[in-house]
């Protein structure tokens, strides 16, 4: 038997559907859901400026050029892993070694991980590209940016925020109930954008009353990861949902809402 063969056997039903491992995926879950919601906390106060002891526009001070290479490559690696894992043929030969109930905590854990390490390792460039000084446009701007990070949150809610972030297929799997079909559906704001996630990041990231050249290197390369990442999951959505999600893509916005496609 190859060490392959033995690493699948490994995890086979007869473990996976053990008492033992059923909880322990149940707290595995929760550990990667936790770090996940310490790691969304602390990047609302990394953008924003707020709180947190590292921050868009703090850390090590390097030469631009250095801190330009460090922080694309730190973006990188983040979209490497969000966007390989999240593929079809990734978890079909992942869960050949991690076990299908865990596979989304496995994959909201490690990209928690890499956003931790972006948030650590980044460095600022402080040039001021743009500043606010009327206060209340200043206070406009910061609100709305609030606004896009409760976007973002209210948009996993509407869909289903467990599901998305692990907590329902461990659940699921800790008290023996079978995982159901997907279905395609299109609750409250996904009638009107397609995306109303990734909407409420472009807003928190841009509207900003200081926008300093780190700032904007954030946002321009994470707005064109965003593109990047719909394009790639509405291939694979169509791919699952065939002409159900064709016809709501023709019907639907992609991230402006009470327009017709983009």
């Amino acid at each position: 038997m190859s060490q392959i063969d033995h690493q699948v056997h490994s995890i086979g039903p007869e473990v996976t559907g053990s008492r033992i491992f059923k909880f322990i995926a149940f707290l595995y879950g929760i550990a990667a859901y936790l770090v996940f919601f310490v790691t969304i906390l602390y990047a609302i106060g990394f953008v924003m400026g707020l709180v947190v002891p590292k921050t868009i526009d703090t850390g090590t001070d390097t030469s631009t050029a250095e801190a330009v290479i460090i922080n694309l490559l730190l973006m990188a690696l983040f979209a490497v892993q969000h966007s390989v894992m999240a593929r079809q043929r990734f978890k079909t030969w992942w869960t050949q070694f991690v076990s299908k109930p865990i596979e989304r905590s496995t994959y909201v854990l490690f990209a928690s991980l890499s956003l931790l390490l972006l948030f650590g390792q980044w460095r600022p460039l402080p040039t001021v590209i743009w500043e606010v000084e009327d206060p209340d446009l200043a206070v406009t701007l910061v609100t709305v940016s609030f606004a896009g990070w409760v976007l973002v949150f209210t948009s996993t809610f509407i869909i289903n925020h467990f599901e998305l972030f692990g907590l329902h297929q461990v659940t699921n799997h800790l008290v023996g109930k079978e995982a159901t079909p997907p279905r395609f559906k299109t609750p409250l704001l996904y009638k009107f954008v397609r995306h109303p996630i990734y909407l409420g990041f472009i807003v928190a990231f841009w509207a900003a009353p200081v926008m300093t050249a780190g700032h904007l290197l954030f946002a321009a390369v994470t707005t064109i990861y965003i593109f990047v990442g719909i394009a790639l999951e509405e291939r694979d959505l169509i791919d699952l949902f065939g002409d159900e999600y064709r016809q709501y893509k023709q019907r639907v916005s992609m991230l402006i809402p009470w327009r017709r496609s983009v």
